[in-house]
């Protein structure tokens, strides 16, 4: 995979550890996700080609409306859990507080990322290989 989406390396290669949780809805924008991970490029190539749980890909969540990155994963973890537990009133306000009209915005992920179409179909077929060895 790219360094891209595999993560980064500062200086002194120590590697640096991001944390997302993010939220996902669907085309007609009825269910909302809230999910956790330390890739969110990844993660977003893994949903968008129906590799994410069984839950997003049964309810066809390819859409990301929000994410928050950290570097402390217990805060992030506690933050994914705070989020969850709220009414769906509350996480769309969240949501709509960066993104009012709850546009998909991975695109512009991938884009600030410098993520291509070739990298993103490399790497789904990586990934479908890996999770068949599973």
């Amino acid at each position: 995979m790219s360094e891209a989406i595999e993560g980064s390396k500062n200086d002194t290669m120590q590697k640096e550890y991001n944390f997302y949780i993010y939220i996902l809805t669907n085309y007609s924008k009825i269910i909302l996700y809230v999910g956790f991970t330390n890739n969110i490029i990844r993660r977003m190539i893994e949903h968008k080609n129906d590799l994410g749980c069984k839950f997003t890909r049964k309810y066809k969540l390819k859409y990301l409306v929000y994410f928050e990155q950290c570097e402390d994963v217990c805060r992030m973890m506690e933050r994914e859990k705070e989020i969850k537990g709220w009414r769906r009133e509350k996480k769309n306000n969240l949501i709509k507080s960066v993104n009012p009209n709850l546009n998909d915005i991975s695109d512009k992920l991938f884009r600030d990322n410098e993520i291509t179409e070739q990298i993103t179909e490399e790497t789904v077929e990586e990934l479908r290989e890996k999770y068949k060895s599973q």
